[in-house]
């Protein structure tokens, strides 16, 4: 997609929101980040923009007016946070009522009402993965190692079951080892979810050297990808290797890859498959 002018960063925490700015800053793209406090990566502090609170919506919005952005991206990584702690200004104050209401119906329904707060003051919103362009799993085997027919049947069904848990709202991702349902993501993430996995009996698992099962990534079908895209990056590819699995996929153009060429290196190094399966 084209840049439609300036864009106003919101970072959470991760590698995703520094991918982004990266993006803009050699594209040119005039860019303001607002650095979520607690979440975003402190080497975000060298492009223009401020750190607010999560709940300072009226200084979120206000700062992004007066730097003139046009576009909106939500990018990174957010917990989920006690309403009760935090401390809204008069703007979030009034919109906070909503919010929470909205988190009561889940974690989509939340990010559709966030979404709905800067849409009807006018912003446009872009995807992560609208601004990082190519930068997503293409269709097929990435890298050097291709999925025998057995691994690529534990992540179909590893998608399959990503697929399922995202209809309830629950995660994006789940780990699969001969047929057999070895982890499903929740609210702790998908590096917490493979070393969960490293910690099962071997017998369950692969291991480094004999490597079997593999990781299936997913967006919820209920999601707004512009905000909620899954993402891969390489210490995705090293937490795989250390659980014994032998290798980790998507569907195709539905996966973030933060640093390809990274990933790509890190894959064959490991003797990981990365798999971008049709949609």
């Amino acid at each position: 997609m084209a840049a439609r002018g300036k864009l106003g960063l919101i970072a959470g925490g991760g590698a995703l929101p520094l991918a982004v700015a990266a993006r803009c800053e050699v594209e040119g793209r005039d860019l303001h980040v607002i650095r979520l406090a607690g979440f975003a990566d402190p080497h975000l502090v060298r492009y223009p923009g401020i750190e607010a609170g999560m709940a300072e919506i009226g200084r979120i919005l206000s700062e992004m007016k007066s730097a003139g952005c046009q576009v909106v991206c939500l990018a990174g990584t957010v917990s989920r946070p006690d309403f009760k702690t935090l401390r809204p200004d008069l703007k979030g104050a009034t919109l906070l009522p909503g919010i929470i209401a909205a988190a009561t119906r889940g974690d989509d329904a939340l990010l559709r009402k966030i979404l709905s707060i800067f849409e009807g003051e006018g912003f446009a919103v872009e995807g992560a993965d609208d601004i990082l362009g190519g930068d997503s799993l293409p269709h097929g085997a990435l890298g050097q190692v291709q999925p025998t027919p057995e691994q690529l049947s534990d992540l179909r069904k590893a998608l399959h079951v990503a697929e399922k848990s995202g209809e309830l709202d629950i995660g994006q991702g789940a780990v699969v080892c001969d047929g057999l349902v070895l982890a499903v993501e929740a609210q702790e993430g998908t590096d917490a979810m493979l070393r969960r996995v490293a910690g099962l009996p071997v017998d369950l698992r692969g291991a480094p050297g004999s490597p079997k099962g593999a990781l299936g990534k997913a967006p919820k079908p209920i999601q707004d990808l512009r905000v909620d895209m899954p993402v891969m990056g390489v210490r995705t590819l090293e937490l795989a290797a250390e659980a014994g699995l032998a290798g980790v996929g998507g569907q195709a153009g539905r996966l973030i890859l933060i640093d390809r060429p990274a990933i790509i290196e890190t894959a064959d190094r490991l003797g990981l498959f990365i798999w971008g399966e049709g949609v």
